[in-house]
């Protein structure tokens, strides 16, 4: 039994040109690619527990909102990296990264318990104390934070590309987002 798994598995990965797929959670909605310099990351989202950020974001992926944005949060000792401010396009305005979205903020706080700030989850990032003022910017977990649980709507989870996640710098383009469903 154990020589078919890995036969089958083997065939897999040479059938997909050497690459094993990304698996993604039951339940998970569409699987957002981020492509970057340094890498590709793929995230799922979940829709169930944030639907209404799911389709913020899916939308402004789909509208190519943060092609050519650069990350405006990258520390180690925060245990996160973040992007979503337009403003990240012109380098001029560098000491205001971080201070802007789309202009269209989601309205609703979709915390959950269900959803956990461990490596590698997304969420939402919201100016002020107000979690409905979410917009655009929302940051990945390179390390386990629990003492952000219930404070930020945890929409994704990346399932590739965690080590490209922890390359990310400041300043540091995505080239590219889009949408797999």
């Amino acid at each position: 039994m154990m020589s078919r798994v890995v036969l089958t598995l083997g065939l897999a990965i040479a059938l997909l040109g050497g690459r094993p797929v990304a698996q993604t959670s039951p339940g998970a909605g569409p699987v957002i690619v981020l492509e970057t310099a340094k890498g590709t990351v793929e995230f799922e989202t979940y829709p169930d527990e944030a639907p209404k950020t799911v389709a913020q974001i899916v939308g402004l992926v789909k509208r190519n909102f943060y092609n050519g944005l650069r990350f405006h949060r990258a520390e180690a000792s925060l245990g996160a990296v973040q992007i979503g401010d337009p403003q990240t396009r012109n380098m001029l305005y560098r000491e205001y990264w971080g201070r802007q979205a789309s202009g269209k903020p989601i309205g609703v706080a979709e915390i959950t318990k269900k959803r956990k700030h461990l490596r590698g989850a997304v969420a939402m990032a919201y100016p002020g104390t107000d979690p409905k003022s979410a917009d655009s910017q929302f940051f990945i977990d390179t390390k386990a934070h629990p003492e952000w649980d219930g404070k930020y709507a945890v929409f994704g989870k990346v399932i590739k590309g965690i080590e490209v996640v922890d390359k990310i710098q400041v300043a540091d383009v995505l080239k590219k987002a889009s949408v797999k469903e």
